[in-house]
């Protein structure tokens, strides 16, 4: 039932994506230092941060972001080092895994229940078991990849991306790597009206490009 609600939902924003208007320092901030000229969404999250657990568990806003994104753009997602003490490093470090093998969409849940939920992460050994099981690699090539220069270089991009956008908080939306989605000024009377102001507000950002 769930997966059906959560279909029909997508279909609602598919063909309800207006020509709203937000408000510059509203709905959204324009930063002093643009960081890329492509267009492209960028989220930062955290699987310690209890709203990004919500944005990708309980709402799919995630999910219903990216399936009305332009075609051609993609919703990129860097991890966090700043929550967790230790273990955010690690999730970072395997968060730059999941990317490089291509395997965000398999582990992405499994590691925030793991997290929050059924709290049976809480070190490298039993996120490395999670990992595995979610994508069924093997212990060897999560290894491979773990130690790989290619990981070595995406811990280094997301941690080099939170400082260009000098980063303090979680989740954060950033546009065209120039404009901020300001959270607490979009529409929160409703789940609906919420999601519904993400998916507008960022396809309006992307073209105002």
């Amino acid at each position: 039932m769930k997966k059906i609600w959560f279909l029909l939902l997508n279909l609602i924003f598919i063909f309800n994506i207006s020509a709203e208007q937000f408000d510059e320092g509203n709905q959204y901030i324009t930063l002093s230092k643009r960081t890329t000229i492509e267009p492209q969404v960028l989220e930062f999250f955290s699987f310690f941060c209890s709203h990004c657990y919500d944005f990708e568990r309980i709402y799919h806003i995630n999910d219903t972001i990216q399936n009305n994104l332009p075609i051609g753009i993609k919703l990129i997602k860097y991890h966090v080092d700043f929550l967790g003490s230790d273990l955010g490093h690690t999730l970072t470090h395997a968060w730059a895994v999941a990317i490089a093998l291509g395997v965000e969409d398999k582990v992405i849940a499994p590691i925030f229940d793991g997290i929050q939920k059924d709290k049976n992460i809480f070190d490298s050994i039993s996120l490395k078991n999670i990992f595995i099981k979610a994508t069924g690699i093997s212990s060897k090539y999560y290894d491979l990849a773990w130690n790989s220069f290619v990981v070595r270089s995406l811990i280094l991009q997301q941690q080099k991306a939170a400082l260009q956008f000098d980063l303090h908080g979680v989740p954060a939306f950033f546009i065209n790597g120039k404009y901020m989605i300001n959270n607490s000024r979009l529409d929160t009377s409703t789940m609906h009206n919420f999601i519904n102001d993400y998916v507008n507000i960022i396809n309006f950002l992307i073209k105002k490009n």
